[in-house]
């Protein structure tokens, strides 16, 4: 036989150690605001079935009803929760007027006209709404995909909902699985709702580390100064691009930009004017680039830009556009305001490349070295231009400059 007080005991001590486990997250991810609202809904669930463990000693209705709003309260918050997640903002005004709704339903057909059945309806809304408007996000695919723990998360809820409807059905049929019944039927249900609010927090805590893992990742990819993309986030990039256009036999073209006496900034300036002079630039020059283009720093005051399914032409058009911006910035600097130069080197993928994107960038720094011999501040294009002098030995390699 299943002792109802004993399984409400197990809610309380499980709610309680789920919420540890999220104080510690919410502490040391502090950016982390979903984890804020699951902790709350542990704790406040935790501490509504304590409430509700005090009718067997109280005669009064009173604790069985702060219990059932602490229940629903804990609904909202998971739900809650979930929205922050997803980076939605908080449905606060939704939730507590179901909230309040719920109650007050409940409280009405227990202490004004004492109707189970209504009472047991009210009672199901509020915790059923709330996770209803949440399912939706828990479903609908992130950067392509429904991770594991959502899809944890969504079915048991769905299964919670089920089980909220089959207790509807059941109390309309005649029967009772209300706290006050106290039968097995009851117990069996909380038993069935203790399983699935925990499984519930497991999928949660799976989507948590499913987020702070792709976070590292990111983070691994990108520059802590600029947060473009670092060096290593490049050459991955470079390789599949190559790889690509060797399937394909499509070019893309690369561009290698060097910030014009940027030594000079920091012997005069200072470091951290550098490093804002370097943040500056990037922003500048990400107004110029295109969808899927990317911006990688790839060390000091280097920089590349991808530039998918781009010829040689196109990839000087965006050098010329990319310099332009510098350009008209540094004309309208006064005051303190630091000019930037820069010179920038193009080249194109071929099929002499092949899969080594080094040769690439190789190339590229060519035109990058050819645009500084012309006096800097501008760009080059690499050119394997056949020989001018018949007599030199070997293929002599060129660059020239687009007009």
């Amino acid at each position: 036989m299943l002792n109802v007080p004993t399984l409400w005991t197990v809610f309380v001590v499980n709610f309680l150690a789920l919420g540890l486990i999220w104080a510690y997250v919410t502490r040391s991810y502090p950016k982390f605001e979903a984890a804020r609202f699951w902790m709350a809904s542990a704790f406040v669930g935790a501490a509504g079935a304590m409430t509700a463990l005090a009718r067997l000693f109280v005669t009064s209705p009173a604790p069985l009803l702060l219990g059932s709003a602490g229940i629903i309260a804990a609904s909202c918050l998971a739900a809650m929760g979930i929205q922050r997640f997803f980076g939605r903002p908080v449905s606060w005004r939704v939730m507590v007027a179901t909230s309040a709704v719920s109650i007050g339903g409940t409280a009405f057909f227990m202490l004004v006209f004492d109707h189970m059945q209504l009472r047991m309806i009210s009672y199901t809304v509020g915790q059923a709404v709330p996770l209803l408007l949440a399912l939706r996000l828990l479903l609908s695919p992130q950067e392509g995909r429904v991770s594991p723990g959502a899809w944890l998360s969504s079915i048991v809820i769905i299964t919670i909902i089920a089980l909220f409807f089959a207790r509807t059905i059941g109390n309309l049929l005649g029967g009772n699985f209300s706290a006050v019944a106290g039968s097995q039927g009851h117990a069996v249900m909380v038993l069935g709702l203790l399983f699935l609010s925990m499984t519930l927090n497991f999928g949660f805590l799976l989507m948590a580390m499913d987020r702070l893992r792709n976070e590292v990742a990111d983070l691994a990819l990108l520059d802590d100064l600029t947060g473009v993309a670092n060096r290593r986030h490049l050459l991955q990039r470079l390789s599949e691009e190559c790889a690509r256009s060797e399937r394909s036999g499509e070019p893309f073209s690369l561009l290698v930009i060097d910030l014009d006496g940027f030594k000079t900034i920091n012997d005069t300036h200072g470091h951290a004017a550098g490093d804002a002079c370097l943040q500056h630039f990037t922003l500048m020059a990400q107004t110029r680039l295109r969808p899927g283009d990317m911006l990688a720093r790839t060390g000091g005051d280097e920089f590349c830009v991808v530039l998918p399914s781009s010829s040689l032409r196109e990839g000087a058009l965006i050098a010329r556009r990319v310099l332009e911006v510098c350009r008209h910035d540094a004309a309208a600097c006064a005051g303190k305001d630091i000019p930037i130069a820069i010179s920038i080197g193009v080249a194109e993928w071929d099929r002499d490349i092949g899969q080594f994107p080094d040769r690439l960038i190789a190339h590229a720094d060519h035109a990058l070295y050819a645009a500084k011999k012309n006096g800097k501040n501008d760009f080059a294009v690499y050119d394997p231009a056949p020989p001018l002098l018949p007599e030199l030995p070997g293929p002599v390699e060129a660059t020239r400059k687009f007009a």
